[in-house]
């Protein structure tokens, strides 16, 4: 058991941690392995930007560049390397992969850090769906390399072999909470608030005066779908409200969904996947609608990467997703806390 009240560069605690680790190296090992076998190039996406995303709960770390005239800049520490991998798919790049540090702040506990390792992979010209089969390929390929057959959290576990079962949201949500969802959104994806709130209402759930829409959705999937998620085998969380897929594609199937999926395993969010929007103008109405948003919750709104917006126009259709590289390690290994997984935990 690994002592809480040491460091974690003391030896005994190191020792306890080490086997996670080597796991991690070998499961790191493994699934460049298996990009490379796909087809992909690994990037390396710069983590300085002037934007580090434009939706409303995502806090990033500023920091200040200097020029050499003394003039002063700030910038960001990347949320996501998303932004500049899309920049690559418009250079004309078609299957890649990178894995690397990225930085979200007010982000912190046994399954969040303020500094995490992120895998984000994208395929132009396909569809999303093509994503789900990845994590599928994915989860069996990091539970090899870690020698289990089991992925396990805090006494729940999940088959990474099985098929993962697919449920959209609006299922999820009658299936665990009796709510329907689909009900408070209208054809243009616009939100009604009262009308989710009463349904929650009903559910039993907790609904505060100054709730939004999104509140609202938030605090059922926590409470009443999350823990369902990822049992026995994978989930595939699929078709968010548009409301919750600030950068994803609307679905032809039905235009009050996106094209957006979360994969689960164990209760634990692992993946965040998207048929990519790539209407620069669309984007652009999204990003100002979330920093308004921003301003009023939190007092503050990051700056638009205009540059990104200009690739975005000539960025081929594409399928993009997000990974929790330290949440797939800490599955694999049965670590109850992600900072077990982590070769230095970020300071405290």
């Amino acid at each position: 058991m690994t002592d809480h009240a040491s460091p974690w560069w003391t030896p005994h605690v190191h020792a306890d941690r080490r086997p996670h680790l080597l796991a991690r190296g070998r499961i790191k090992a493994a699934i460049a392995s298996w990009f490379a076998g796909e087809g992909f190039t690994e990037v390396e996406c710069a983590i300085l930007q002037v934007s580090p995303g434009n939706e409303t709960h995502l806090s990033a770390f500023a920091t200040e560049r200097i020029a050499p005239d003394g003039s002063r800049e700030t910038l960001y520490l990347h949320t996501s390397p998303e932004f500049a991998a899309k920049k690559l798919l418009a250079a004309g790049e078609e299957r890649i992969f990178t894995l690397g540090p990225v930085f979200r702040n007010r982000e912190l506990g046994p399954r969040h850090a303020n500094e995490f390792s992120m895998l984000e992979w994208y395929r132009a010209r396909a569809p999303y769906a093509a994503l789900m089969a990845d994590c599928a390929a994915l989860l069996a390929t990091a539970a090899a390399a870690a020698g289990v057959s089991m992925l396990s959290h805090r006494g729940r576990t999940c088959d990474p072999f099985a098929e993962p079962e697919r449920l959209s949201v609006a299922d999820a949500f009658a299936r665990h909470a009796g709510i329907d969802l689909l009900a408070t959104v209208d054809e243009t994806g616009a939100t009604h608030r009262d009308a989710l709130a009463s349904a929650a209402g009903a559910a039993g759930l907790r609904v505060a005066a100054d709730d939004d829409w999104g509140d609202i959705f938030s605090r059922v999937i926590a409470e009443r779908v999350e823990p369902h998620l990822g049992i026995g085998r994978a989930t595939i969380l699929d078709e968010y409200p548009i409301a919750e897929a600030a950068l994803a594609r609307r679905s032809p199937r039905d235009p009050r969904v996106a094209e957006r999926f979360e994969l689960y395993a164990c209760g634990v969010e692992l993946a965040n996947g998207f048929g990519e929007l790539t209407d620069p103008a669309e984007q652009r109405r999204r990003f100002v609608a979330d920093m308004d948003e921003k301003e009023r919750i939190y007092g503050e709104r990051y700056p638009l990467d205009e540059d990104f917006l200009a690739a975005l126009a000539i960025m081929p259709e594409a399928s993009g997703i997000a990974l929790g590289f330290d949440r797939l390690v800490m599955l694999a290994t049965g670590a109850p806390r992600l900072d077990l997984v982590v070769w230095t935990p970020a300071a405290r």
